[in-house]
């Protein structure tokens, strides 16, 4: 444990950010730094603290809160998105706006929704591994979990199969552009956001001409709006790409992630294999629970701004500085987690921040838990000797702010005939 405030977002905190987490909150646990875009920000890492920012209404989504000087400084929010006009969507909105959107989508993204999916995903999922299964070896990030949750959201979005490899590349760009020149990323969501567009343009006079109603989520977004709702073409395309972008990496990092952690873990990964060998899903609900709090895939929560000076763990943080809530520190916090650095599956008492809390909870969740769980059970019963093929320091963690996700997950395993 450093003896100081340690060094932030180096490549050595990037593969295990953990002990530097750990001196925050024992030290300074609300904590002002520069973030490598050169904004200004205040770590928030206690657990208590955490929950309490996250559902405080003074700390506002929207980035006008942003102080003009401080905005000035270095850049906030999702590469890009400023120009191509995507700023109405729920990650950078707060009530009333946010209450009306996130009803909308809530009406078209509703949990059975997701639970009829499940089909789809289970099928996907059988899709990706037999593609590499005969092999004895893969990379587990771009051949399983990274197509994975495009596929599915695309599929749920109402993405036409023939347009989703366009989808995977432009995500690609922006997991390979994350921590790196941002241009490749801006493209990315102009294009994404140009072909939404588009598409719901298409789809609504689609569903005007035929009466029988889309059963994706793009229909559903424009049938709320064209039933008496406000829900513009522009907020619609928005919606459709937030859901992307924020849906897919962050359950690629939590396949990922996951999977590593229980291949550096093999007595918690027996547990798994074996119950699922059972047949048992009770303990498979928990784990994945577990591996979104012991690593999860979002490591600092999305932006947030303080509309009037405010306190938050005895520190006074002033009107319009950014507040970033570290995620990843708060679910290792020993005051609320037992034995917080161990990774137990069958942990019970476990209310992690993974999906964030307030009114701002992740909509997706129940879709990254159904692909997590599909995924996992797929890995640990079809490839049983699943093992990694890498020295974990050799292990790349793929540079940004937001997000905590391998760059790459090599596997060998003992091949499965087709």
């Amino acid at each position: 444990m450093p003896a100081h405030a340690p060094d932030l977002f180096t490549f050595e905190f990037a593969a295990d950010p953990y002990p530097a987490y750990a001196w925050l909150r024992e030290h300074a646990p609300v904590h002002r730094t520069t973030l490598p875009s050169g904004v200004d920000a205040w770590l928030v890492t206690r657990y208590a603290d955490a929950r309490q920012a996250l559902a405080d209404p003074r700390l506002s989504k929207n980035p006008v809160h942003h102080s003009e000087q401080a905005h000035r400084s270095g850049r906030v929010g999702i590469p890009g998105e400023r120009s191509a006009d995507l700023m109405t969507h729920l990650l950078n909105i707060d009530p009333p706006d946010h209450t009306r959107l996130r009803r909308l989508v809530s009406k078209a993204f509703t949990p059975r929704r997701v639970a009829e999916f499940e089909p789809r995903v289970r099928q996907l999922t059988d899709r990706l591994l037999d593609s590499f299964a005969a092999r004895g070896s893969a990379d587990l990030i771009h051949e399983f979990a990274f197509p994975l949750p495009i596929y599915a959201i695309c599929d749920l979005l109402g993405v036409p199969p023939e347009d989703q490899d366009d989808f995977r590349d432009w995500a690609g760009m922006m997991i390979r552009h994350g921590g790196g020149p941002r241009g490749g990323v801006a493209r990315a969501v102009k294009r994404m956001r140009t072909y939404l567009a588009e598409l719901i343009h298409r789809k609504r006079a689609e569903l005007t001409a035929e009466p029988q109603p889309g059963e994706d989520l793009i229909s559903g977004l424009i049938r709320a709006g064209d039933h008496g709702e406000h829900l513009t073409e522009n907020e619609a395309a928005a919606m459709a790409f937030i859901l992307l972008f924020a849906g897919f990496e962050t359950t690629v990092n939590l396949i990922g992630n996951g999977t590593y952690a229980l291949l550096r873990n093999p007595g918690q990964r027996a547990l798994l294999q074996e119950s699922l060998g059972r047949g048992e899903t009770g303990l498979l609900a928990g784990a994945v629970e577990e591996l979104l709090r012991y690593d999860g895939p979002v490591e600092l929560a999305t932006w947030r701004f303080a509309t009037a000076e405010l306190t938050i763990g005895g520190t006074a943080v002033p009107a319009g500085d950014p507040v970033l809530v570290v995620l990843a520190a708060a679910d290792r916090d020993p005051e609320r987690f037992d034995g917080p650095d161990t990774l137990d599956l069958a942990r019970r008492d476990n209310p992690h921040l993974g999906f964030g809390h307030g009114i701002h909870y992740c909509l997706g969740a129940p879709l990254a838990r159904l692909e997590a769980q599909a995924a996992l059970t797929a890995l640990l019963t079809r490839l049983p000797d699943l093992r990694l093929a890498a020295d974990p320091a050799d292990l790349r963690w793929r540079g940004g702010l937001i997000m905590r996700g391998l760059r790459e997950l090599p596997v060998g395993f003992t091949p499965v005939a087709e």
